[in-house]
């Protein structure tokens, strides 16, 4: 095959040499440049002559393919028949016969999926490239295929193939990298958030943390839920700006600090004031949003506090929905700021949802919209939490491959009714002082356990309890006094209030000691106890009993 003949229809080769011979033997004047001083100036040096260049066909093509290190094959006809395979392209696969047909002969043509590629460029007369494509051997291969004309038969292919092993190799040792990496995000992450959700008397709770797509890494979105005691819970979602390890190990910081000023049993404001000042001291360049509720079944209502978060969304029974709105301030960690508590009304046949920005935020949409989406998707979910909390995830399009982080915690109040209705109950009583509160506060929890049908010893010692704290209040509080009872399907409560904000303490009384043991009685005998200040001012002391199942 004459291999010139070939070469001189590559792309982009033209045929040059006359046009350089014409141009020998020409006069400068002719060529337009002879000297005009008044133009170019008298005494302005002339540049030198450039050397002629050779033209294409005077380079041996044959040889310089033969030396270059990419594999080349050259191929002709529609059967792709072999023209020619240079050094490199033996080296990897072996000799090729001329004239045999590159499907009969050359299998990794096939294992790099080039025949209808071939047949492409072959029709359409435009080159065409595939990147890193792999052969059974183990190689890598990124390969052009380029037209080539041949009027004697029909046309033909360059198939010009660079080997990209190695660098296909470092770019999977890099994938594989950044898959350890997300892997041990996700691992801490979850082992961060709540193995199992507590769940309260009033309330029933789900809640689910998707991770974002294998192209995000992992963020700082957690939730949690934490019980009281005297039937308040507290309900917790954040969400920390960042990605990677260091976001989740911020987040498991946060997550472990709203637990122990839980306990503190703080109104919500003043808990994520105590928050802020944390998230700077974690670390200042990576702010976190929160919000923080607490449930109180004898209120009905939701109490929270918002550090730059989405808003909290209820649906009541009938299926309209409602936003909790202000008071939000920053987030975590900008300082500066003074959080305030704000209210919204969670009634039996309510559901509440608290979510992160991974589930309502979408690129090119104003989160908002997102929002709305969200309260469209809340407003026809029934079923029980779980449900509900997987219904919205689908509905708003959240898969495997979504570019952020989502958490969301479903609470539901239900509506009791019938047998279930009976486990439930309430009793309260105003004590208005005097010598008389303490024998009326025994009488009235007598006459209420006894209704409540307990057993004798539980009887007794929610009598002996309503006792010692009505004493501790009269003794220590002002008024007004209140004593409120109340029965769940688990636990006995029992709970004084009165107009003093001074919090009792449990302390050791000695034998001469005429009073300090009522605190002690009642941490003895409960199961547990606590006490907090109300928000009108003033405190609330309780204890509770749990209930043989």
């Amino acid at each position: 095959m004459n291999f010139t003949r070939w070469s001189s229809r590559l792309p982009g080769t033209q045929r040059r040499g006359a046009a350089r011979r014409t141009d020998h033997g020409i006069s400068p004047v002719q060529r337009g440049e002879g000297s005009v001083p008044a133009a170019r100036g008298e005494y302005e040096q002339q540049p030198e002559p450039l050397p002629d260049a050779p033209a294409i066909e005077d380079f041996p093509v044959r040889e310089v393919l033969g030396s270059l290190p990419a594999l080349v094959a050259l191929v002709y006809g529609p059967e792709h028949r072999i023209a020619y395979v240079n050094d490199a392209y033996a080296a990897a696969f072996g000799p090729r016969p001329a004239g045999a047909t590159a499907a009969g002969a050359c299998p990794e043509l096939a294992e790099l999926g080039l025949f209808p590629l071939m047949d492409q460029v072959l029709r359409s007369g435009k080159p065409r490239t595939v990147k890193s494509r792999k052969v059974r051997g183990g190689g890598s291969y990124t390969t052009t295929c380029l037209p080539v004309d041949s009027p004697d038969e029909g046309g033909g292919v360059l198939v010009f193939a660079a080997d990209v092993t190695d660098h296909a190799e470092a770019a999977e040792r890099l994938r594989a990298s950044e898959r350890r990496h997300r892997e041990t995000a996700v691992t801490l992450q979850r082992s961060l958030l709540p193995q199992e959700l507590e769940q309260p008397d009033d309330l029933r709770i789900a809640a689910d943390y998707r991770p974002g797509g294998t192209d995000a890494a992992v963020g700082g979105d957690w939730y949690d839920v934490i019980t009281l005691g005297a039937g308040r819970t507290a309900l917790v979602i954040g969400d920390v700006m960042g990605r990677g390890v260091r976001a989740a190990a911020v987040m498991g910081q946060l997550r472990t600090a709203v637990r122990a000023y839980a306990r503190l049993d703080l109104p919500p404001h003043e808990v994520l004031q105590l928050l802020d000042g944390l998230a700077a001291e974690i670390d200042a360049s990576q702010i976190a949003t929160c919000v923080y509720a607490v449930h109180d079944p004898n209120e009905g209502r939701l109490v929270y506090a918002s550090a730059g978060h989405l808003p909290i969304l209820v649906r009541d029974e009938d299926g309209s929905v409602r936003r909790a709105e202000d008071p939000t301030g920053p987030p975590l960690g900008t300082g500066g700021w003074i959080h305030t508590s704000g209210t919204i009304a969670l009634p039996p046949g309510s559901s509440a949802v608290l979510y992160t920005d991974g589930l309502v935020e979408r690129r090119g949409e104003d989160i908002d919209e997102g929002v709305a989406a969200l309260e469209r998707a809340l407003a026809g979910a029934t079923g029980t939490p779980q449900v509900v909390c997987d219904r919205l995830i689908r509905s708003l399009g959240v898969t495997a491959e979504h570019d952020d982080d989502v958490a969301v915690l479903v609470v539901q109040h239900p509506t009791r009714t019938g047998a279930a209705a009976e486990l439930f109950h309430n009793a309260a009583l105003d004590l208005l002082g005097g010598i008389e509160a303490a024998p009326r506060a025994r009488a009235f929890a007598s006459g209420v356990l006894a209704s409540w049908r307990f057993s004798p010893e539980l009887h007794d010692l929610g009598v002996l309890a309503t006792s010692e704290l009505v004493a501790n209040s009269l003794q220590h509080g002002t008024p007004p006094m209140r004593l409120r009872l109340r029965r769940t399907d688990r636990r006995l409560i029992i709970e004084v209030t009165d107009g003093d904000d001074h919090l009792p303490r449990r302390r050791r009384a000695e034998t001469e000691d005429e009073a300090g043991r009522g605190i002690s009685i009642v941490a003895t005998i409960a199961s547990s106890w606590g006490s907090r200040r109300t928000p009108g001012g003033g405190k609330a002391v309780w204890c509770e009993f749990a209930l043989p199942s």
